[in-house]
């Protein structure tokens, strides 16, 4: 039975900062990604960042270049979302996926496999 369970989301200022993680377990990742996600009340889910498995290559949204880092720790088969300079509009649901085989990349959300309950980023002005 895969899980990815995320921790970490809260409430903080603007300019604030967060660390989100994403415990998997289940499985062991030799290949494919793993994403993070978030959707905003009334909005459609939209893709943060990714990272490869294999070579940890990453991939951001362009409204967070600059100020998330994703990262992972493969002996834990933990994934991080740090969030620096955090704005209002980051507010939001924030889920992380796997991808086992290939990477869908920020675009083909029903292309993962498994996907976490999400964890609640509350950005305040």
């Amino acid at each position: 039975q895969v899980q990815l369970v995320e921790s970490g989301g809260g409430s903080v200022q603007a300019g604030g900062s967060l660390r989100l993680s994403c415990a998997a377990s289940g499985y062991t990742a030799t290949r494919g990604c793993m994403a993070w996600f978030r959707q905003a009340p009334g909005q459609d889910r939209e893709g943060v960042g990714v990272i490869t498995r294999i070579t940890g290559g990453t991939l951001y949204a362009d409204s967070v270049k600059g100020r998330f880092t994703i990262s992972q720790d493969n002996a834990k088969n933990t994934v991080y979302l740090r969030m620096n300079s955090l704005k209002p509009e980051d507010t939001g649901m924030y889920y992380c996926a796997a991808a086992l085989l290939f990477c869908p990349g920020l675009m083909q959300q029903a292309r993962y496999n498994y996907w976490g309950q999400g964890t609640q980023v509350t950005v305040s002005s």
